[in-house]
């Protein structure tokens, strides 16, 4: 059974935190469109190997507040929110197991606040350094307007057919042995765009789910109430984000483990591999047969890198 949320006050919002098990704190941040529940098989892992495991729904997500207007949602008000929580339950140190836009946060959290961060355990989204253009552009120039991530930018179109069927998205996107990496490979550069707009209205879908029903319930009552604007408010500071962070010096100087899928195709091999000059300590694995949602599709692998990981560090 998941655990029920109690709620922490934290940078000015109400916080939804799960939470499993006592010891040395192991902090989950969970990416879009997801909730604390992503973490479901990892909870109980670190709770019976001697840890206290802790989950919120982040900024604009489940239970959490979801504050109006896209500022509410800057790299810096969501870095307040986990720096917030850490000083409400008087953590000072704490180790960051993260997933898709938690990996995000918490690799810019490295960056800008590393005297917070134990150790880093990163799934799926590597760490990727600030390049000289604005990212925005340079997505918009390779990957088209229909790119999810500049469709975002531009209108709230997503927004509004997502939060009209919840459920549609769910059983669009979160689907296992979707495509290989192999296959994704030899695909023309036009059909390598993702859109979650056109993936709505396919009426072919490739792959397999990934949730049983009660598990996609779970996600489609809590985005059917909560919508998907602060969610997708989160991908409309990019370039502001960027902007900020000019000065920043990109080394992460926290111990990493990076567990990667060979068929999440959205991450190059080429960019987990260009982290090493960036991430002193660290250290790659690489999951076979395995998409996107790698906790929630290879759990037992995940849970037994996350523990070997964290029992040597």
């Amino acid at each position: 059974m998941f655990p029920e949320p109690r709620f922490v006050a934290t940078n000015g919002i109400r916080m939804a935190v799960h939470e499993q098990g006592a010891g040395r704190p192991v902090l989950l941040l969970h990416g879009f469109p997801e909730l604390a529940f992503s973490w479901r098989h990892q909870l109980p892992a670190l709770a019976g190997a001697g840890y206290r495991a802790i989950a919120p729904d982040l900024r604009g997500y489940g239970a959490t507040d979801k504050p109006e207007g896209v500022l509410q949602y800057t790299q810096q008000m969501l870095i307040a929110d986990v720096v917030g929580l850490l000083d409400a339950e008087n953590i000072d140190r704490v180790y960051i197991v993260s997933h898709d836009w938690g990996a995000l946060l918490a690799w810019q959290m490295a960056l800008l606040v590393p005297n917070r961060i134990a150790g880093h355990v990163a799934l799926n989204v590597p760490f990727i350094p600030r390049p000289a253009l604005d990212p925005i552009s340079l997505m918009r120039s390779i990957l088209g307007d229909d790119f999810y991530i500049v469709n975002f930018q531009d209108s709230q179109e997503a927004d509004r057919r997502c939060g009209e069927d919840p459920a549609r998205v769910f059983a669009v996107m979160m689907r296992r042995n979707v495509i290989t990496r192999e296959r994704f490979n030899t695909l023309p550069r036009t059909m390598k765009s993702f859109s979650i707009l056109k993936a709505l209205v396919r009426t072919r879908l490739s792959g397999e789910k990934l949730l049983t029903p009660a598990e996609e319930m779970v996600y489609v009552e809590a985005f059917a109430a909560g919508g998907f604007t602060g969610p997708i408010n989160w991908y409309r500071n990019w370039t502001r984000n960027w902007e900020t962070t000019a000065d920043v010096e990109q080394t992460v100087n926290v111990p990493a483990l990076f567990i990667g899928a060979v068929d999440d195709v959205v991450v190059s091999l080429k960019q987990i591999e260009a982290m090493r000059p960036h991430v002193p300590e660290l250290e790659i694995h690489m999951l076979e047969n395995c998409g996107h949602w790698s906790q929630q599709e290879k759990p037992d692998e995940v849970n037994a890198l996350l523990l070997d990981w964290l029992a040597r560090h």
